[in-house]
């Protein structure tokens, strides 16, 4: 399925009798990532009839739709039409500062391990990031992609860190919205909180947003 060159070509995958998914990429990359973005502002400013879901990853986009409003065909030629607009997509982005105290746990062996000084990783994490997707847990948000600044998660699991962890790794950062245990590496905390339940929506942050952390005071 061509699309303009800024973004990967697509892969339409059927799932089951009531769903597609629209997959730009096996591995996260920003290319691939801008594009899930992009499509699924697309499908929400235009919606397909008869699809009651949508659903965006990391580098994908699923959508669920009801097989007795509208054919798997007619949903698939709904998709090819904005897909080949895609370039045209999305929302002027919102922009977000978020404090952080930098005194995680892992904040030190984060740094040595990338060969840094604490200051100096604390300097290149802070330059603005985009907000890659939102879900995992309620909340729950990944921000990337970090130029350079690339460590594997842990290899052992923290049982839970509470709301407002500051967690990094695999050249994202992500921020807590409630207690969980993670394997990522603990840098920090804010008091920053994506997730209200009586809040509609009941998140702040949307994939696309542009964010930029900085050092609470």
């Amino acid at each position: 399925m061509p699309v303009p060159e800024t973004f990967p070509t697509p892969t339409l995958l059927p799932l089951g009798d009531s769903a597609f998914l629209v997959r730009f990429g096996t591995t996260l990359t920003d290319a691939a990532n801008r594009a899930a973005i992009a499509l699924a502002a697309m499908l929400d400013n235009a919606p397909i009839p008869g699809v009651v879901e949508i659903m965006p990853n990391l580098v994908s986009v699923l959508l669920r739709y009801d097989p007795l409003l509208a054919s798997p065909a007619a949903i698939l030629g709904e998709l090819r039409v904005r897909l080949f607009g895609l370039a045209d997509a999305g929302r002027e982005p919102r922009r977000w500062t978020v404090p952080v105290v930098f005194d995680g746990p892992d904040l030190a062996e984060t740094a040595e391990a990338l060969g840094m000084s604490t200051e100096a990783f604390i300097a290149a994490h802070n330059a603005p990031l985009r907000v890659l997707a939102t879900g995992f847990a309620p909340g729950f948000v990944y921000c990337g992609l970090h130029d350079g600044l690339v460590l594997p998660r842990r290899t052992t699991v923290r049982p839970s860190v509470p709301a407002g962890s500051v967690l990094f790794a695999a050249g994202q950062t992500a921020i807590t919205a409630t207690d969980m245990p993670t394997g990522w590496h603990v840098i920090g905390r804010t008091a920053f909180s994506n997730f209200d339940a009586a809040g509609h929506p009941p998140t702040l942050l949307s994939a696309g947003d542009l964010i930029a952390f900085e050092v609470a005071s």
